[in-house]
């Protein structure tokens, strides 16, 4: 080569680049004798030339310090390790590496006159440099191979704070003297930052960063991939999704879920911490190994909500994707501190288009579960006017929906309820899809208007009222008129309940359950009236002569028999209603009985009219409701609700657990 062709590749620092193909692609080969095997020239200091600055004697240092650790000088030289050998003869290596460079720009700057002597002193120069990259791609190979597990991406992370700036030669003693207050892998990883470091400046300075990128990216790549498999994620398209069942889906999640946050802020982060020191000598170097070696990783990584987002939607599935959802949006700010360079961009773009697609999700199955509701067509009833299975399932739900208020406004935040009544009227008693006249809708719902009128609060309360209109319509089916109030009254009573058990109560208000729970006693109330108004009438006090007095007497004994075996069965699911519905229903009737009793128990004496004596009224009247629990009677594990493959609730979140 003429000493204007190499002027031409020093003078853009590229000489590395253009023997590529004379020099190693992989460490391995650096000790092959095809390859290292070459007749030394002439030692520089027989040249006879001085030019730059750069003295004989100096030349020949450099020489005698690169030699020393040529691959094929000497088996010592090639089973060692400069690096872990002796550190202040590193530092004197890498110095001496620079000192050549030097030296051969001043080669190249010389004077036409002496344009001979400088082009075989720049030859030789030129080898002993490309002998001097395949020592440091060794070293650069054998250091992360070595510390392959001091350098995980955790470990990395931990100590982002302590190695937040590049450091150079002087600097790995300081490393040294901080690790002595870490562990004694803590500190031997720091040296190895600071050591990879150093060698990767070094190398990029003259020219070969390109090999030293090449080890790199192939070494951290896998540390990548195997990171990600311990986490147990697994790669799932849209279209895989769709074909597996809920229960192999579902464990997927949760382990995603799991991997996320140590995927992003500590695998991701800590690969990213890790180039960034290595490869802080160049900018553009550091994004682009970053960009490889984490980019495709990372966009597979956050597919996966997407993918899951995308299967065919069913209610069950909502808290997993709620999940999800809540994960991304935590992960975000941090996705874009991690990948913030504009190469990274599609793992940005990932991230935001899986949180989109999460909440249009989330959205239309929130839809579905309203649309279930109304579409529910179960013909059978639970006995005795219990708990619904429909109010039991969809009330689980919606609790379960509560916990995550704070997601679900940030989701609907933009989506505002659409309806063609104002709030006000949307909870008016005219409004009832199946009997507008129904009082089970008589509540209104000032309070979420005056105090608790956030938007997903309204969510709520439609939600529930369009449960109180399925209850309605159902009650209509039951064809005593006194067990249809009692269903009522169970059903509104079981979600008073409900709702105060949970942050329903704090996102509806005091008022609106007071309101509701005023309502459900109204309900109680009809019962009672139509239960026993008949038999209370039997037993008014009026004017009637002894024989009606007789016949009334005997009817009073026909309807209480009758009313007691009729609602044998009948329930009060709550306690608390019902100990109230009995003394209720035993304050309507025992006074007036007691006093028909008394007024009439001498005539009709021995008439055979008189059989209950008003204490065994009570204890009839006390006996009430006796087959009734906390729970009702309206239980049904094999409730199906809508057309989904489970139930409203049959996977709850975590956090419901």
């Amino acid at each position: 080569m003429t000493i204007k062709g190499l002027r031409s590749l020093l003078s853009s620092y590229s000489f590395g680049h253009h023997h590529h193909h004379h020099h190693l692609d992989r460490p391995s080969s650096a000790s092959s004798p095809a390859s290292s095997r070459h007749t030394p020239p002439p030692p520089l200091q027989q040249q006879q030339l001085i030019t730059g600055g750069v003295m004989k004697d100096d030349v020949a240092a450099i020489e005698a310090i690169l030699a020393k650790w040529e691959p094929d000088a000497s088996a010592y030289a090639k089973s060692s390790s400069l690096f872990h050998e002796d550190r202040a003869e590193a530092r004197e290596y890498l110095a001496a590496v620079r000192d050549l460079q030097r030296a051969m720009l001043s080669f190249v700057s010389s004077d036409a006159s002496s344009e001979t002597s400088s082009h075989a002193a720049l030859i030789r120069a030129q080898t002993l440099m490309q002998t001097a990259m395949r020592r440091l791609e060794k070293e650069f190979y054998q250091i992360l191979a070595a510390n392959r597990h001091r350098l995980d991406p955790e470990s990395v992370s931990a100590r982002s704070s302590t190695h937040s700036s590049a450091s150079d030669d002087g600097d790995s003693d300081d490393v040294r003297g901080a690790g002595d207050s870490m562990s004694d892998v803590e500190g031997a990883a720091a040296i190895a930052m600071d050591d990879l470091h150093a060698i990767a400046e070094t190398m990029i300075s003259v020219g070969y960063g390109k090999e030293c990128v090449k080890v790199y990216k192939v070494l951290r790549k896998s540390i990548i991939d195997e990171g990600l498999y311990r986490l147990g994620f697994e790669r799932l398209s849209a279209s895989q999704g769709h074909k597996l069942d809920w229960q192999v889906l579902e464990p997927k999640i949760r382990s995603w879920l799991g991997a996320s946050r140590v995927a992003i802020s500590t695998l991701f982060s800590g690969e990213r911490v890790l180039s960034d020191h290595v490869f802080a000598s160049s900018d553009s170097i550091r994004e682009a190994v970053f960009a490889n070696i984490s980019g495709d990783a990372a966009v597979q990584f956050l597919r996966f909500p997407e993918s899951v987002a995308k299967c065919k939607r069913s209610t069950e599935k909502m808290f997993r994707i709620l999940d999800l959802y809540e994960a991304v949006s935590e992960l975000l700010p941090e996705i874009e501190l991690v990948f913030s360079f504009v190469s990274t961009a599609a793992v940005r773009d990932q991230a935001l288009a899986a949180y989109s697609k999460l909440a249009e999700t989330t959205r239309a199955i929130l839809a579905d579960f309203e649309a279930a509701i109304h579409k529910e067509h179960s013909k059978s009833l639970p006995p005795g006017g219990g708990i619904h299975p429909l109010t039991r399932h969809a009330m689980d739900y919606v609790i379960t929906l509560a916990d995550y208020e704070p997601t679900l406004a940030e989701i609907f935040a933009d989506f505002p309820l659409q309806t063609q009544r104002s709030l006000s009227d949307l909870f008016d008693s005219s409004y009832s899809e199946t009997r507008p006249s129904s009082p089970a809708f008589s509540s209104s719902t000032s309070s979420i208007e005056d105090g608790h009128g956030s938007e997903i609060a309204v969510r709520f309360a439609w939600l529930i009222l369009v449960l109180l209109c399925k209850l309605d319509g159902k009650a209509a089916a039951y064809r005593d008129a006194g067990l249809s109030y009692l269903f009522l009254a169970n059903n509104l009573q079981y979600i008073v309940n409900k709702v105060r058990s949970c942050r329903l109560w704090g996102m509806l208000g005091e008022e609106w359950t007071a309101r509701h729970a005023a309502k459900a006693r109204q309900h109680a109330a009809g019962y009672e009236r139509v239960a026993w108004g008949k038999v209370l009438a039997l037993v008014t006090a009026e004017e009637v002569s002894p024989g009606e007095a007789r016949d009334r007497m005997r009817a009073f004994n026909a309807a209480l028999e009758e009313a007691c075996a009729a609602q044998a069965g009948w329930v009060v699911a709550d306690a608390e209603m019902r100990e109230e519905v009995r003394a209720a229903v035993r304050g309507m009737v025992l006074p007036a009985y007691r006093g028909f009793y008394e007024q009439w128990r001498v005539v009709l004496e021995g008439s055979g009219a008189v059989r209950f004596p008003p204490e065994e009224v009570r204890d009839r009247l006390a006996e009430l409701f006796d087959g009734s629990d906390d729970s009702g009677s309206g239980s049904c594990s094999s409730y199906r609700l809508g057309a989904d493959s489970g139930s409203v609730l049959s996977e709850t979140s975590p956090r419901a657990k």
